[in-house]
């Protein structure tokens, strides 16, 4: 008998987010799925981890209908993953890292910020290949009949294939119909970035304290991103790369910088 692919699902709106829910209907059919999610919102976290603080992890009967194995944790993100690789699987590996469905856009700058793929990035640091899912539509209400399409049209390819070492994709959605939705793009990374703000206030007791706002500003103009990608009704996907290592300075800095000893 063929061992069904084991499928960790995972995401930064918390255990009770309609994405998740959306998203492990959507794997269901690809494999065992096993769910470990933050007991709350912790969007924006990056790649936070715990270290001064103990970690929860409780066993829930949330999605016991659809036999999917499923707990909440106390920290991050990454320590969800971190906790399903070493204490429920006990250094098994999946064979799939999903995290998502994320209400909001993670394209762009946006990568370096989320939570949602920071969780995919540490599976993917593991050897795990991994994909991260973001919608463009920050309504609890929102329609994921789009995203669940395009969970399974790239879930059924990555199992069905051996990937590449480190194998991380940051997917998002736009905000259409399945009339309207495009299909799947493959694109770069734009070149943005978000200027911020921060409203000064009062507390009751007169002390001040900030609000952060901001403004995306996209300073690219290439018709190969993703964020033109998803203006166009695509789904972009692009490749991410754990290795931050800048060649072109890299090479720059050698050529440049001799006096080192």
């Amino acid at each position: 008998m063929t061992k069904q692919p084991l499928i960790l699902v995972t995401n930064d709106d918390g255990i009770n987010a309609p994405g998740i829910k959306n998203l492990i209907q959507a794997v269901l059919p690809y494999g065992r799925v096993v769910v470990v999610a933050p007991d709350s919102p912790q969007s924006g976290m990056g790649h936070a981890i715990s270290i001064n603080r103990p970690l929860r992890l409780e066993r829930l009967d949330l999605f016991d209908e659809w036999d999917v194995e499923t707990y909440q944790c106390s920290g991050t993100p990454v320590d969800c993953v971190k906790l399903a690789i070493d204490v429920i699987f006990k250094g098994e590996k999946p064979d799939l890292c999903v995290s998502g469905i994320n209400h909001g856009s993670n394209a762009s700058i946006n990568v370096i910020y989320s939570g949602t793929m920071s969780a995919a990035m540490e599976a993917a640091i593991d050897g795990i290949p991994s994909i991260g899912f973001s919608l463009l539509d920050f309504n609890y209400h929102a329609d994921f009949t789009v995203s669940r399409y395009v969970v399974e049209q790239l879930v059924s390819r990555v199992l069905g294939e051996p990937m590449p070492d480190h194998f991380l994709l940051n997917v998002n959605i736009p905000k259409v119909t399945l009339e309207a939705f495009r299909g799947l793009k493959i694109c770069r990374q734009a070149d943005a970035h978000w200027t911020e703000n921060f409203d000064e206030r009062q507390d009751p007791r007169g002390k001040n304290y900030y609000w952060m706002v901001g403004r995306f500003v996209n300073r690219d103009r290439g018709e190969d991103t993703d964020v033109e990608a998803l203006k166009n009704g695509f789904a972009s996907v692009v490749p991410v790369r754990i290795d931050f290592t800048e060649e072109f300075i890299k090479t720059w800095l050698e050529n440049k910088w001799t006096a080192f000893p």
